[in-house]
């Protein structure tokens, strides 16, 4: 009779242990999946967006999780490689929400968040996008599901440019990677490059996913003699066309599209070397996107923990899981979407020993934060310049400015965007 009862306890117990690995999710936990380009070419930009939401997975569960109702929850990352295919990003994210049950997945590639932001509202099946793409194409799609996490790119363009007549540029050209988030900023860039008066005389997209030698499009570039070029994709073949680009004699300055990353080109790439990049134009580096001691020592700790240059798919990428659980918390709710999406405008600024950098909310689907950019000139990065750009009331901004958002020795500029101030 006992072996009876030990037999009925054992397979009960098994039939729950079956039970979690079927859901996927143990009993009083969040998870998060990520779907995006873990090998080939761009591999390493989306090991970077991975490495930020492992950081905040481990704070959050080191600090003991989050309380939801009284219970106490912890979280758990899972990650997808979809080489940046959008078929394979869908069945992915198909595969995370129906046989794990997973309402946030995280995606960086606009190719593949487009195709992904069809499927997230169906009903029963659906779950959060976490967008990390720039391109403002995410904004224009009628989507309540959907967070964008890095500030639209022509928040970007327009304080590149801004740099670039400064610096007496007129003639410019592009080699920008193929691909939606690619053709929207070379569309973007050319439309608001010749409204203030520049030229384009050259446009020449390539492959930045697949290719390793970009010297056929250089020449046909170089042969039209531009003042600058626009370049971008990832951070590693981004760093190769620059250093193909000099040895083929180009000494113009380069406005490096914001997927790509200063830093990281200077220190993984070029071995801490900014020759090659002087006269270059990007984002800046995370040391100056947020208040610096806070900023130093998350830099120090992506370093030990990694071997490698700290960039913002790190940062940001970092901040928005820490907010994300700040606005289950809010809502008292792991799968009351809306809700916790609707969250966010509740706790939002948080302090940057909690978050990092200045979020300061979240309208539509677009998540609030400065544009900060820099460029390379004399041997060295200068002062970066960061862009309140949702806001078209001048002292609204300088509000914001001098009020809201933690200090960085940025130079602040209020710089609205058509579409988006308001």
């Amino acid at each position: 009779m006992n072996c009876f009862k030990r037999l009925g306890w054992n397979l009960f117990m098994g039939l729950c242990v079956l039970a979690v690995f079927a859901t996927g999710a143990a009993a009083n936990e969040v998870v998060i999946g990520f779907t995006g380009p873990l090998s080939g070419p761009a591999a390493q930009y989306g090991r970077d967006n991975v490495a930020g939401l492992e950081m905040a997975v481990r704070d959050i569960n080191e600090a003991g999780g989050i309380t939801i109702n009284g219970e106490q929850y912890m979280f758990r990352l899972t990650t997808l490689d979809d080489h940046a295919d959008p078929t394979a990003a869908v069945n992915n994210a198909r595969r995370m929400r129906d046989r794990q049950g997973i309402k946030f997945i995280y995606n960086p590639v606009f190719t593949t968040i487009a195709p992904m932001m069809a499927i997230n509202q169906q009903r029963g099946s659906e779950f959060m996008m976490m967008a990390y793409t720039s391109t403002p194409g995410v904004d224009e799609i009628d989507n309540d599901l959907t967070i964008a996490i890095p500030p639209p790119f022509s928040a970007y363009l327009q304080a590149y440019s801004e740099v670039a007549k400064e610096k007496g540029w007129q003639r410019g050209a592009m080699l920008v990677t193929l691909g939606a988030y690619g053709d929207d900023w070379r569309n973007a860039f050319r439309d608001y490059w010749r409204s203030i008066g520049g030229e384009i005389v050259a446009d020449r997209p390539a492959n930045y996913y697949a290719e390793t030698d970009f010297s056929a499009h250089l020449a046909s570039v170089l042969a039209r003699n531009p003042d600058f070029i626009l370049i971008g994709g990832p951070s590693d073949p981004t760093a190769l066309v620059i250093e193909q680009a000099r040895g083929m004699g180009f000494n113009g300055g380069f406005l490096i599209v914001d997927q790509a990353k200063l830093n990281y080109i200077e220190h993984q790439v070029f071995g801490g070397d900014l020759t090659l990049l002087e006269n270059s134009v990007g984002v800046a580096r995370t040391l100056n996107i947020g208040p610096y001691e806070v900023m130093e020592k998350f830099h120090n700790r992506y370093r030990e923990e990694y071997n490698m240059e700290s960039t913002s798919e790190n940062v940001l990428n970092y901040s928005s899981v820490k907010m994300l659980a700040r606005a289950m918390e809010y809502a008292q709710s792991i799968d009351d979407l809306k809700a916790i999406k609707a969250a966010f405008n509740e706790f939002l600024p948080m302090e940057p020993e909690e978050n990092l950098i200045a979020y300061v909310g979240i309208d539509g689907s677009r998540l609030l934060i400065p544009a900060s950019i820099q460029y390379i000139e004399d041997g060295q990065y200068a002062d970066p310049v960061a862009s309140v750009w949702w806001l078209k009331d001048e002292a609204e901004a300088r509000h914001v400015i001098d009020e809201v958002i933690p200090q960085t020795g940025a130079d602040y500029r209020h710089i609205p965007l058509e579409g988006y101030a308001k």
